[in-house]
């Protein structure tokens, strides 16, 4: 559920690993515009949605909406995944899980610092994730960043717009990057390893510079893959099929 989602490979990600383990069900990527979330809740209650993946603009609408949260969508106040059960909603958040996966690929030392491009979920994700680090958060809008820092105990240093962080691993929590947008080229400059949240047709301007300058890198598709093997297992109480859901995301 999301505006966009045209571009998602969510459907073809669970739907591979629902064919691998022959279970009878379907993933559909919807289009829900901004503020019609409600909608939404309205179908997960009277079971036309057994449960449901959230990603923008509606992970805030949709930690409000849920009944009950688990300890990391309240940890990073954010939900992308709910579950109904006897018409009870509950709201996970499987980003941290997808962004720890995504992060063990780039194979770089863990007491590396983290620089977080962004505010909104993604970005709450990205921290709770990498709490046990060093983390530095910038965003276009500084207060909105500092906002976020501050949410949190032990806030992350919040760092001017287009400033890099030595030797840090950067990960990218804004939408930049989807439609070829590039990033302040002082964020990557020192940069250790990437992490691109930002995924689409062709790899986003920051994998293509990490690819060219020998950086270790992770995208957008990486960490979505890693979120939907925890959403998997909550949709279905199963193990996920990992080797085929990964290999689905990268066939298209």
């Amino acid at each position: 559920m999301g505006d966009p989602v045209g571009h998602s490979l969510s459907p073809v990600i669970h739907n591979a690993g629902f064919a691998a383990i022959g279970l009878e069900a379907i993933y559909e990527a919807v289009q829900i515009p901004s503020g019609a979330f409600a909608s939404v809740v309205s179908d997960l209650r009277s079971g036309r949605f057994h449960g449901v993946n959230v990603t923008m603009p509606h992970k805030d609408d949709a930690y409000e909406a849920v009944d009950g949260r688990d300890d990391l969508a309240t940890r990073s106040r954010s939900v992308n995944t709910v579950i109904v059960s006897r018409g009870h909603l509950h709201g996970y958040n499987t980003d941290v899980a997808g962004v720890r996966y995504a992060m063990d690929l780039l194979e770089l030392p863990d007491d590396l610092p983290i620089l977080v491009l962004g505010y909104g979920g993604a970005a709450r994700a990205a921290v709770v994730a990498m709490s046990q680090r060093v983390v530095y958060l910038s965003g276009r809008n500084e207060r909105r960043a500092a906002d976020l820092a501050g949410s949190f105990e032990g806030s992350p240093t919040v760092v001017p717009w287009g400033t890099g962080v030595d030797g840090a691993i950067v990960v990218n929590a804004t939408p930049l990057g989807m439609r070829g947008e590039r990033l302040p080229e002082p964020t990557l400059v020192h940069a250790a390893g990437v992490l691109d949240m930002a995924y689409g047709a062709e790899p986003t301007p920051m994998v293509s510079w990490a690819r060219a300058s020998g950086v270790p890198h992770a995208d957008g598709i990486d960490m979505l893959t890693g979120q939907a093997f925890s959403a998997f297992e909550l949709f279905t109480g199963l193990p996920a099929p990992r080797d085929v859901m990964a290999l689905a995301a990268r066939s298209q």
